[in-house]
C-alpha cells in the first residue's frame, strides 16, 4: 500500500475534510478449520496494531483480532464443534482517550472540541478518570450461540495479557449471522470500543439449497461509529480514537455516538459491483447508534424495492421480506441478511445512507459504484427459504406449560437514581396498602384484565440471581418499558422469536401511571392495546430485541441444548457498563429440586 502523506485539515461538517468513497471497501479475511487435515481448533489472538480508517488520516491505534479491524470472519458447518482459543496478547493500556462535558459543549457529532489552542481543557469538560489506565482485559462472547455457560463469556472470566480463554461452540444451529466481541465487566465499551469484534457465521445444508450468492458477491457490513481527536492548535485530524460523551442535567452520561460512520474498518468507502445480485450480511457493531437503512441513488431517491430482507438474528426468514418504506432499522447488536439487485441499476451509483439522525451527521455510509454493463445472473429470488422454520404461537408451537418471565425498564431519573434501569421482577399474591411504593409494579393482564403486582428483586448485576429455568423449558420474557430511551435487549443462549407488542399511553415519555419519583405505579397500568404491528421480517429468529417506551414486548425461546449461568441485557453498550445487565441459570430439571435458591427451579418470575 503506498503511504499517504497526511496534509493538516481543518475540521468541517459533515465530512470534517475527508473525501467521500475516496477508499474502497476491506473485506474481513475468513478464517476456520483447516479441513484439509481435519483440525477442529483454532487460535485467534488480539493485538495491539495501526490501521488507516481512511487514506486521508493518520493511522488510527487499535486492538483488534489477528490485527484486523473489524476481525476476521469466522465460518464453519452447522453440526460442527470448533474450539477456539481467544489469545490475549495485547500489550499496553487502552487506545484511546475518553472526555466528557455537558450536553450543550460536547455534541457526538463534533471531533476534538475538548481543548483549547494549548491542549488544555476547556471549560466543562473532563478526562474520564480511570480509562487511560485500563490494560487489556478481555473475554469473549460469540452473540447468538448456543453453547453452554463456560464458553458463553462470562464478564467476570475477562483475561489478561499472555493467557487464552478456552472456548468450544457445538454450532448446533441452522444457518445464520452471528458475530463475536469482548464482554468484560463494566469495561465492555471501550473494548468494543477500541477494535475488538468480528463476524462468525454458520453455514447449512438448507442454505446452500438456496444457491444465495456467494463468493465475492456475499459481503459481510459491519457498521461502526467513531469520533476522532484533533490537534488543538491546527484543527487537523489526528486519527487518535476518541470516546467524547456528553453529560445530561441530572448527571447521568449520554451514551456514545460518534461522526464519523465506518463499513468494514473504512469512513464512507466505496464498492464496485456487478450487475447482479449481491448478498450482504449487515451488523450493526455500534456502542450505541441506531442504523436506518435506505438504499437511495445519486438524486436521493429511495430504492428499496431492490432490496429483500432473507434473514435476521438467528437465521433465515421464511420467505424474503421486502425493506420497510421507511428504511430498515438496526439496533445496537442486530443483524440483517439482505439480498440487493443491482441489475436494474447499470452505470448508476447508490448509496446506503443512514436516515435516522437529523442535523450536521452526515448520512451516507458507503457508495456502490455498479458496473456500465448488463450481463447474466443465474439467480433468482426464491418463494421460499427456509423451509425448516416454524412460526410461534402461545398454546401451540410455545406448549402452555412454559415460564414467565418479568423485567422492567425503567427511566432515567426513577427513584433518584440518573441512570435507566433494568428490574428483574416477582409476582405477589398481596398488593401494598398504599400506591406508589417504591419497586412496586401493578399491571392488568392483557388476556384476563386480572391485576398483578410485582416487586423488583434485582437491578445490578451482582444482586441474588433470582431467574431460574429449568433444561428444556420454554420461557416467554415479558419487557415491559416503563420510559426512556428505546433499548436493544439481548438474550444469551438461544434464540427468540417476537410474539406480541403492546403500547401503554405515553406522558412526557413516561408510561402515565409510573411515578418516576417514588418508583413504582400509582395505580394498575391497563391491559395495553398493540402497538406497532410486527413486520414480516420480524417473525424471524432473533437474539436482541428493541424495546421502546412505553411498550410491552413478549419473546419466547426454548431453553436446550445448553447449561449454565448466562447474563441478559441492553446492548447499548455505555448502559449495559453503568448496570443494565443481570445473570440467569438454565440447569437441568433433576438438579434443581436440589438447589436451594430463592427463585425457585423454573419460575423465572412467574
Amino acid at each position: 500500500m503506498t503511504e499517504v502523506i497526511v496534509q493538516p485539515t481543518q475540521v468541517t461538517a459533515p465530512d470534517f475534510g475527508l473525501t467521500k468513497f475516496l477508499d474502497p471497501l476491506r473485506i474481513p479475511s475468513v478464517i476456520g478449520p483447516h479441513l484439509w487435515w481435519r483440525q477442529e481448533e483454532i487460535t485467534v489472538r488480539a493485538r495491539r496494531t495501526q490501521v488507516r480508517l481512511h487514506s486521508q488520516l493518520p493511522e488510527t491505534e487499535v486492538w483488534a483480532y489477528e490485527g484486523e479491524f473489524p476481525g476476521p470472519t469466522i465460518e464453519v458447518r452447522s453440526g460442527k464443534r470448533l474450539r477456539v482459543a481467544w489469545t490475549n496478547d495485547v500489550d499496553g493500556r487502552m487506545p484511546l482517550v475518553a472526555v466528557q462535558g455537558p450536553i450543550a459543549q460536547a455534541p457526538g457529532n463534533v471531533p476534538g472540541g475538548y481543548r483549547d489552542a494549548q491542549g488544555n481543557l476547556l471549560p466543562g469538560f473532563s478526562i474520564i478518570d480511570g480509562v487511560a489506565d485500563l490494560p487489556a482485559w478481555q473475554v469473549v462472547h460469540l452473540h447468538g450461540a448456543m453453547t453452554n455457560g463456560g464458553n458463553d463469556g462470562w464478564a467476570h472470566n475477562a483475561i489478561l495479557q499472555d493467557h487464552a480463554q478456552l472456548t468450544e461452540y457445538p454450532n448446533g444451529q441452522q444457518s445464520t449471522t452471528m458475530w463475536y466481541h469482548d464482554h468484560a465487566m463494566a469495561v465492555t465499551r471501550f473494548n468494543v470500543h477500541a477494535g475488538l469484534a468480528g463476524m462468525y457465521l454458520i453455514r447449512d445444508a438448507e442454505e446452500d439449497a438456496l444457491d444465495l450468492p456467494h463468493g465475492r458477491h456475499e459481503i459481510p457490513l459491519i457498521l461502526c461509529d467513531r469520533n476522532l481527536d484533533t490537534d488543538p492548535v491546527t484543527g487537523a485530524l489526528t486519527g487518535r480514537l476518541l470516546y467524547k460523551i456528553a453529560v445530561a442535567p441530572s448527571g447521568a452520561p449520554i451514551p456514545f455516538t460518534g461522526p464519523f460512520n465506518l463499513v468494514n474498518g473504512v469512513i464512507w468507502p466505496h464498492l464496485e459491483v456487478d450487475t447482479r445480485w449481491y448478498r450482504f450480511r449487515v451488523l450493526n457493531a455500534s456502542n450505541a447508534r441506531f442504523y436506518q437503512l435506505n438504499l437511495v441513488d445519486e438524486a436521493g431517491v429511495k430504492h428499496n424495492e431492490a432490496v429483500r430482507i432473507i434473514g435476521t438474528d438467528g437465521g433465515l426468514l421464511p420467505a424474503p421480506a421486502e425493506l420497510p418504506t421507511a428504511g430498515l432499522t438496526l439496533a445496537p447488536a442486530e443483524r440483517a441478511d439482505v439480498l440487493i439487485d443491482f441489475s436494474r441499476f447499470a452505470g448508476k451509483r447508490l448509496r446506503l445512507t443512514d436516515t435516522s439522525v437529523p442535523g450536521p451527521t452526515e448520512p451516507d455510509l458507503l457508495e456502490f459504484r455498479v458496473e456500465d454493463s448488463a450481463r447474466h445472473d443465474p439467480f433468482r429470488l426464491p418463494e421460499r427459504l427456509s423451509r425448516s422454520y416454524v412460526r410461534l404461537q402461545h398454546g401451540t408451537t410455545v406448549p402452555e406449560d412454559h415460564d414467565h418471565v418479568f423485567v422492567g425498564l425503567v427511566p432515567p431519573g426513577t427513584a433518584g437514581e440518573a441512570h435507566p434501569q433494568m428490574w428483574e421482577l416477582r409476582e405477589l399474591t398481596e398488593a401494598p396498602p398504599t400506591l406508589p411504593a417504591p419497586g412496586i409494579l401493578q399491571l392488568k393482564d392483557p388476556s384476563t384484565g386480572a391485576v398483578r403486582t410485582f416487586e423488583k428483586v434485582a437491578s445490578l448485576f451482582d444482586d441474588t440471581t433470582t431467574f431460574f429455568i429449568d433444561h428444556g423449558r420454554w420461557a416467554i420474557w415479558n419487557l415491559i418499558h416503563l420510559g426512556g430511551p428505546t433499548h436493544p435487549i439481548h438474550i444469551h443462549l438461544t434464540q427468540f422469536q417476537l410474539l406480541t407488542r403492546k403500547q401503554f399511553p405515553l406522558v412526557q415519555g413516561n408510561v402515565a401511571g409510573f411515578d418516576v419519583a417514588a418508583g413504582g405505579t400509582t395505580a394498575p397500568l391497563e391491559a395495553p392495546p398493540d402497538g406497532r404491528p410486527i413486520e414480516k421480517y420480524e417473525e424471524g429468529w432473533k437474539d436482541t430485541f428493541q424495546v421502546q417506551a412505553g411498550e410491552w414486548v413478549t419473546v419466547a425461546g426454548h431453553f436446550e441444548g445448553a447449561t449454565g449461568e448466562f447474563m441478559y441485557h441492553c446492548h447499548i453498550l455505555d448502559h449495559e457498563d453503568e448496570g443494565m445487565m443481570r445473570p440467569f441459570v438454565v440447569h437441568p430439571p433433576e438438579v434443581a429440586k436440589f438447589h436451594l435458591h430463592p427463585g425457585g427451579s423454573g419460575h423465572g418470575g412467574h
